[in-house]
């Protein structure tokens, strides 16, 4: 028995490859237009940029290939089911009605679910290309300072190791960002090691205590959906901002009873920078 094969419409044929190749396609080129115009470490740690590259021009010769498939060809398989499947009664010669009447009743079983998956799939393909598509004309932005504060849960950040902190002890501090110090805060045993340590850091105004602020930055292991925040108490008398005000501060770290802090020689109010984030 020969297979048989679907008709698909021009309608549903474009729509299932604009749902496969053509939003592949279009995160694609995001992706590469990020790169090229280095913004794409607003969204993943630049570490990974050769990945997400190399990945953007596989697709996009994967789409390219695709056009070489004629329209609704990914759609068309057969349906060969073998004779065993209409194997007649014992005279031979089958009952036609019993099998129409069979046939309906599948079909009938199956439209319902037909209908439920087109609909689940015209809605899940609508929110795709809506967000791919708002990914294609908004500018990058970063994260903000409210959602930073949001994450914070007042525990040692999960970046921060024993190797931070060893390396810290030998006074190796020098290119320590908000997130090494903030390991350090949160995990040294010994916090008069640390005492006297000069520090000059950027980062955003948020909340702190009494009398001075938290210094905080945004700290990526792969991507902006893992970002943590690192917050640093800083004390000072200067005017530092609203939250969400950039700041770099240059002092010396103290320790207290409270722990250790900040002790802020100047608080320099500044842009936002080009790489908000540390990785």
């Amino acid at each position: 028995m020969s297979p048989e094969h679907t008709h698909v419409s021009p309608a549903r044929a474009l729509a299932a490859r604009w749902l496969g190749v053509g939003l592949a396609s279009v995160l694609a080129v995001v992706t590469l237009g990020l790169a090229l115009t280095g913004r794409l470490g607003l969204y993943i740690n630049p570490d990974s940029t050769w990945f997400a590259v190399g990945m953007s021009l596989v697709v996009l010769a994967g789409a390219a290939l695709s056009f070489t498939l004629p329209l609704g060809a990914e759609s068309d398989h057969g349906h060969d089911h073998g004779d065993g499947q209409h194997t007649t009664d014992a005279g031979g010669s089958g009952d036609a009605s019993t099998r129409a009447a069979t046939g309906g009743t599948r079909s009938a079983a199956h439209s319902p679910r037909r209908t439920l998956g087109t609909a689940a799939t015209a809605v899940g393909g609508v929110a795709a290309s809506g967000v791919v598509l708002l990914a294609l004309v908004t500018p990058p932005a970063t994260l903000s300072a409210e959602l930073a504060m949001s994450r914070d849960v007042g525990t040692a950040p999960l970046f921060g190791g024993t190797d931070v902190v060893a390396l810290a002890t030998t006074g190796d501090t020098a290119s320590f960002g908000v997130g090494e110090w903030a390991a350090v805060f949160a995990t040294a045993t010994n916090p008069d090691a640390f005492d006297g340590d000069p520090v000059t850091l950027t980062g955003f105004v948020t909340d702190g205590s009494s009398g001075g602020f938290d210094l905080t930055r945004l700290v990526i292991t792969h991507c902006v959906i893992d970002a943590q925040p690192a917050s640093l108490p800083v004390a000072s008398t200067g005017e530092a901002g609203e939250t969400g005000q950039w700041v770099t501060v240059t002092g010396t770290v103290r320790s207290t009873s409270e722990g250790l802090v900040i002790d802020a020689a100047t608080v320099e109010q500044i842009d936002e920078p080009e790489d908000p984030y540390e990785f």
